[in-house]
């Protein structure tokens, strides 16, 4: 019978050399001069990889194993099982083109200083040269592409062209001697990137159902959430959520402004709310006042061990644009060097109208910013994810193994105990009750979506209606619940699940203690979070 540590160690190397982007999302840059093989053969000889470890993982008793690898061997169980799913039954290399977009690996490449300039240009020309075989492979691979994902990705792959066009030179001129090595291959590459863009906008009709039926989406589900939950209670809980955070809702709109606990009060206050916000020009500058106020908030509140790690507040580069309004992109666990942690927002998109833009703001007025905040970067994703990459096991499998539902269940739990602290006052309480309610219509919308062909206008009608969201919010979260599939779920079954561990605070640990704690492990499934807790 198979020693567990020493063969998760061999799963681990099998993992991070089949995969560069696993190996670039987790800090560990074996793989910086290639792309993901995504053709057939690529994607035969990973599934065999899969089916291998999953064998080997199958025969270790884990009963005498002690706590932390009991888990350890779960998460990597489940984590091999997630991916031979992903390439069997979803197969969204074959019909989705933002799989194939390189942006975020060259993105790496070019933004983080982890290694000297030389090292990474080294890397970048191999990524760079591997661009029109490896979207070659793409347009050989996809078939009946949803119109709504060759939209999106038309756009993203246009930004990645215009990274390497913009960027590039910018790193070229600390290492000139590089150019000749670098400049052809750069070259290439944008060609390959922009035919590809242009190829992406061939009308083709519509294309496959973006939606995944039932079947698919709940299986999808299942491994996404690693919970027992079943869909059905799913929804009947974020449904009773909806209703519970509305009446609160109304409740502290009657507080700000006066009148009745109805939606009219509720409209009038976040009305007033949303006259106060950003623009275009001044979004970045709101949030990194929002980060510095959250910090000092945090550490004056002992709400948990804060950190010093840099985090760069900036917009969110164009070849990502277009499923997410923000983004929290941190350094690896594995990553050895002291680079910053991303917190990206994008600007509406430059076509939108001017009322819709104006509409996108007051959604992403200055208190929800402050929210916003919360929830990306202190105490939310950022300082979670910081703390994440503190921990140290017998084994490197939660490096690779983390939880959506807990990273994001945790960052929607922050927004509440800021709140309930008095973070913002009323204002920013509006808000996160608001999330709250969007939190709720993730989850109800990502089933109905792909379960039960809820139109476009009954989603949006659920979001502005008992969601209180503006239209602009709207049509962005319509386009992401089509693009995305089971991820949207995760906010709200990992904010239950997360508040409910928080809400186990033994006696005599202060609320520090007690989170610090609950953020030592990495970033396990909430499931796995109570075991090592012995909650």
């Amino acid at each position: 019978m198979p020693q567990f540590a020493p063969l998760a160690d061999r799963i681990v190397e099998a993992l991070l050399d089949s995969d560069p982007a696993l190996a670039s999302s987790a800090g560990d840059h074996r793989a910086d001069d290639r792309l993901p093989d995504l053709s057939a053969d690529g994607v035969a000889a990973r599934l065999a990889m899969l089916r291998e470890a999953g064998n080997a993982l199958a025969e270790v008793d884990a009963d005498p194993l002690d706590r932390q690898e009991q888990v350890d061997h779960a998460i990597l169980t489940a984590l091999v099982e997630r991916q031979t799913f992903e390439l069997t039954e979803v197969r969204t290399h074959e019909w989705d083109p933002l799989r194939h977009n390189p942006g975020p690996l060259l993105y790496a490449l070019l933004a983080r200083p982890f290694a000297p300039v030389d090292v990474r240009l080294a890397s970048l020309a191999g990524r760079l040269a591997a661009v029109p075989d490896a979207l070659a492979t793409a347009r050989a691979t996809l078939r009946d592409v949803p119109r709504i994902h060759a939209e999106t990705a038309a756009g993203q792959f246009a930004g990645t062209a215009a990274l390497v066009r913009d960027e590039l030179p910018v790193l070229l001129d600390q290492a000139p001697g590089l150019r000749g090595r670098v400049e052809p291959v750069a070259r290439d590459a944008v060609a390959a990137l922009e035919d590809f863009s242009a190829w992406l906008q061939v009308d083709r009709g519509p294309g496959r159902d973006p939606r995944l039926g039932r079947p698919l989406w709940e299986a999808r589900l299942w491994h996404t959430l690693d919970t027992e939950l079943p869909a059905a209670e799913v929804l009947r809980r974020a449904r009773a959520h909806l209703a519970e955070a509305g009446e609160e809702l109304r409740a502290a709109a009657a507080e700000l402004v006066g009148g009745p606990a109805t939606d009219e009060t509720v409209r009038r206050a976040l009305d007033r709310l949303g006259a106060e916000h950003p623009d275009d020009a001044s979004i970045v500058a709101a949030a990194t006042r929002s980060l510095a106020a959250t910090t000092e908030f945090v550490t004056g509140h002992d709400v948990v061990s804060p950190v010093t790690d840099p985090c760069v507040i900036q917009l969110m580069p164009e070849f990502a644009r277009g499923v997410a309004v923000a983004y929290c992109d941190p350094p690896g666990p594995l990553e050895t060097a002291d680079v910053p942690t991303f917190y990206c927002i994008a600007p509406p998109p430059s076509d939108w109208p001017a009322e819709r833009v104006e509409s996108f703001y007051r959604e992403y007025n200055n208190h929800m910013i402050e929210n916003l905040t919360v929830h990306e970067a202190m105490p939310g994703h950022f300082l979670q994810l910081a703390h994440a990459r503190r921990f140290r096991g017998t084994t490197r499998v939660r490096a690779l193994g983390w939880s959506g539902p807990f990273v994001e269940g945790w960052a929607v739990y922050a927004e509440q105990v800021m709140t309930e602290l008095g973070y913002g006052g009323l204002p920013v309480r509006l808000q996160q009750l608001k999330m709250r309610l969007r939190m709720s219509i993730n989850a109800i919308l990502d089933q109905l979506v792909h379960c039960e062909d809820l139109s476009e206008a009954d989603g949006m009608a659920l979001m502005t209606g008992p969601g209180f969201q503006e239209e602009g919010e709207a049509t962005g979260k319509w386009r992401r619940a089509l693009l995305t599939s089971t991820q949207l779920s995760t906010y709200f079954v990992g904010f239950t699940e997360v508040a409910e561990i928080g809400a186990r605070r033994p006696a005599g640990r202060t609320r520090r203690e007690w989170h610090d704690e609950m953020l030592a492990h990495g970033s396990p499934p909430p499931r796995h979070l109570r075991t090592l807790l012995n909650v």
